[in-house]
């Protein structure tokens, strides 16, 4: 279970829970490990910096933000994660019938998807590092200038729907609501992990450097959810 993160979702910023809230997370992380079927499925494309877009195989797009995370990559890794569709269940169940657990679930599985991810990343970047080569920080459409337009290209070159489940609705909304897609740069070079200092990161930095490396990528400041950074 991962605690801070649920509480971060939850809002608890320097501030301590109770021990209700403390049970009810702990509750809602068994019932989501329980129930919830997580799956995920990434395919390496070639990645070429044409004068206005990066191609990266199945799509084109036109985004400074991830230009400037993929600077000096070579290749991209295209990557979706899910809950599965358990996970909106379980919240559409108890919006029904315990709002105070709905609230509480909702935050507890989008933690647990970050520590999929983080951990679908993980093994990622040991199979390359054994090849020589480096992860940047994934990077989703909707961050910064990247646009969500780009979701149905990303999904159909991973074959998403088919693989794991995860479809589009007309506005771009993953189903279930509970996944993530990212593009991964990758590089024969090793770029070191901002560390919350300010200073310069290493390949050794912790859980939470590499965490609030992710939101110092991120240009929206005012993120509720944005990692503490010192």
């Amino acid at each position: 279970m991962n605690l801070k993160e649920t509480l971060r979702y939850l809002g608890y910023r320097g501030k301590e829970a109770d021990e209700q809230t403390l049970k009810l997370i702990g509750e809602c992380w068994e019932e989501l490990e329980e129930k919830t079927q997580r799956r995920a499925c990434f395919r390496e494309f070639p990645l070429v910096f044409l004068e206005d877009r990066i191609d990266m195989g199945c799509l084109q797009t036109e985004s400074r933000d991830l230009r400037k995370n993929l600077e000096g990559c070579s290749l991209v890794v295209l990557f979706a994660v899910t809950l599965g569709v358990m996970a909106d269940n379980l919240i559409r169940r108890y919006s029904r019938l315990e709002m105070s657990r709905a609230v509480v679930m909702q935050a507890a599985a989008a933690a647990m998807l970050e520590d999929y991810c983080d951990q679908v990343n993980e093994e990622l970047r040991l199979e390359y590092e054994k090849r020589g080569m480096f992860l940047r920080p994934r990077f989703s459409p909707g961050y910064g200038d990247f646009p969500l337009g780009c979701q149905p290209a990303l999904l159909g070159g991973l074959e998403a729907s088919k693989r794991v489940g995860i479809t589009l609705t007309d506005s771009y909304l993953m189903m279930p609501s509970k996944s993530v897609t990212a593009v991964i740069g990758v590089s024969k070079e090793r770029r070191s992990v901002p560390r919350c200092s300010g200073q310069g990161g290493t390949p050794e930095a912790s859980k939470e450097e590499r965490g609030a490396g992710k939101c110092l990528e991120c240009n929206k400041k005012d993120c509720l959810y944005r990692r503490k950074t010192i």
